[in-house]
């Protein structure tokens, strides 16, 4: 247990129900679930039986609606305003493909002639071709027990949530795919990508009510499947807390083949201790409760140093295998970090 999982959720917070995989049989399932999603062309929604393809709108409560409508508004206007260029910049399409052939015009490149229809129609002209922008967005989130805690007027699932709405939405106003895995250790439930913002609201829908089965987190697991239902590079954003201590291997294998973003959801509660006396923390991905004296200065130094500890250990793994991170916290906006995101990338990408 990595710091006691930062001492976990305080005691009285909510706890996420199910019994955990163990990590064999939650790969062997991810594998098994694969190797069904690519022959099947039902998407999402696929055996009844199975708590992974069961039809979330089946239970949908009022307030639930009011969510998914409240987001919506809330994003929408980012989407149109702020996240427009920014996203389309950023992420650009995977190649070239043939659009028209015309008459060749001043200024037209000698090398984009096309001799046979020039020879054919005496007089010059050029093939054009025009960007292949359509793209496939894969949205990775965590919805383990520790992702169900916060101390900032909502919990990191919400933020999470809100994230993966904004995400969603950009990538089918730029007529990509987009879709979602849900994941804890084990494969809770898959959105296969697809365009148009009612298929961005449903996705938002699944995210939401969505109740997991798992409460821990594995990484490996989420990337395990992911490697087999994405057969071409995809845009792929891990949103998560990251409180997994097996992170290098499948991060790194995501990343050889796919352009990944690590999406970092942190609450401030989980970055100090407070001093309030005799205290019982419960990690809510195990069910583990310790009890410490966090008046004790020695403890709360310990702690601080073992967090930013971790912290840079992540930082240092992502730089390595050159996966950008974007951080937001519970209680903070998230416009900026996402904005500094898109604008460093598109830096970046014009000193080549």
């Amino acid at each position: 247990m990595r710091i006691f999982r930062r001492l976990g959720e305080s005691l009285g917070g909510r706890r996420a129900g199910g019994a955990a995989l163990q990590p064999e049989r939650a790969r062997a399932s991810a594998e098994v679930l694969a190797r069904r999603e690519a022959a099947e062309e039902g998407g999402a929604d696929r055996r009844s039986g199975d708590p992974r393809s069961s039809d979330p709108r089946s239970r949908i409560p009022p307030d639930v609606l009011r969510q998914i409508r409240h987001i919506d508004v809330r994003t929408r206007g980012l989407v149109n305003s702020l996240f427009a260029g920014e996203y389309r910049s950023v992420f650009k399409g995977q190649g070239m493909e043939f659009a028209e052939v015309r008459e060749y015009l001043p200024g037209d490149e000698v090398r984009s002639i096309d001799w046979n229809v020039t020879a054919r129609m005496r007089r010059p002209f050029v093939r054009r071709y025009e960007e292949e922008r359509e793209l496939t967005v894969m949205l990775a989130v965590d919805l383990s027990g520790s992702e169900r805690f916060g101390t900032e007027r909502r919990f990191k699932s919400e933020l999470a949530t809100e994230l993966a709405a904004v995400l969603a939405l950009s990538a089918v106003r730029n007529n990509d795919r987009v879709g979602a895995l849900l994941f804890t250790d084990r494969i809770e439930h898959v959105v296969r990508p697809r365009k148009g913002r009612r298929h961005a609201l449903r996705l938002l829908r699944d995210v939401l009510v969505f109740e997991p089965q798992g409460r821990r987190t594995s990484i490996a697991v989420a990337a395990d499947y992911l490697g087999r239902l994405l057969t071409h590079k995809a845009i792929l954003f891990l949103i998560s807390d990251f409180q997994d201590p097996d992170l290098e291997r499948p991060l790194k294998r995501l990343a050889l083949r796919h352009d990944v973003v690590a999406v970092t959801v942190e609450d401030p509660g989980e970055l100090a201790l407070p001093d309030v006396g005799l205290a019982r923390f419960l990690d809510p991905e195990t069910g583990v409760v310790v009890e410490r004296d966090t008046a004790d200065p020695a403890l709360r130094a310990w702690f601080a140093e073992r967090v930013m500890a971790d912290r840079e250990e992540r930082r240092r793994l992502l730089r390595r295998l050159a996966i950008d991170e974007v951080a937001v916290r519970t209680g903070e906006g998230y416009v900026e970090p996402l904005l500094h995101f898109f604008r460093s990338r598109e830096t970046r990408a014009r000193r080549g």
